[in-house]
């Protein structure tokens, strides 16, 4: 699935603005950057078909210099070699990897194994970082803003399979048997099978871009 290119242009242009609005002093620069912040927000809304008010609210309570926010994801394997997926309460229950956005004050392992506890039950010791992908470039649904998603590779060392606010059902599939029902806005079968290979062989390079 490729992002089309609307959607990169109006997210390129929004990210100027926000930058130029954080460190811009002239009244005049900031009328202008706030009309630039607009104009992303009409062409976005109006490309996408989404409402108009709530892209404009959406572009303007980002504050700060625009970087990329942070997904982390969790896979972890049990002793048969399967891993370890949870079915969302969102997203038409479609399963995934645990995970989610990183939280301040901790640490991406921190946040990967925090993530996997609270949406499946199990306690997990992270052991590898698999991939720091560009969520654009991975086959996933367009977003409005860029991301950069962390898979972690987990062993499972306690807990039990127990669901959450934000997960129906906890799941172990082998490789040939996974689920075609995939949330491809958190994960997508290629990163499943990348997975796979890390937990078969650790020595594997982490793969980035």
């Amino acid at each position: 699935m490729r992002e089309p290119d609307w959607l990169a242009w109006a997210r390129e242009v929004q990210a100027i603005a926000q930058v130029g609005l954080t460190f811009c002093q002239e009244p005049y620069d900031r009328e202008r950057y706030e009309a630039l912040r607009a104009l992303a927000a009409r062409a976005m809304a109006a490309a996408g078909g989404a409402d108009l008010s709530m892209v404009a609210g959406l572009f303007a309570a980002q504050e700060g210099y625009a970087t990329p926010k942070v997904d982390v994801r969790g896979a972890a394997f049990d002793a048969e070699g399967r891993i370890l997926l949870v079915r969302e309460a969102q997203d038409r229950g479609r399963w995934t990897l645990p995970g989610g956005w990183g939280d301040v004050n901790l640490t991406p392992a921190e946040n990967v194994a925090k993530e996997v506890f609270e949406e499946s039950g199990f306690i997990v010791r992270v052991n590898k970082l698999a991939s720091v992908w560009d969520r654009t470039r991975q086959g996933h649904g367009p977003k409005a803003f860029s991301c950069y998603k962390l898979f972690f590779v987990c062993e499972i060392t306690g807990g039990e399979a127990a669901t959450s606010l934000e997960t129906t059902e906890v799941g172990f599939f082998a490789e040939d048997a996974l689920p075609h029902d995939l949330s491809t806005e958190r994960v997508v079968r290629a990163q499943l099978h990348r997975m796979f290979a890390h937990a078969r062989n650790p020595s594997l390079p982490t793969e980035f871009d």
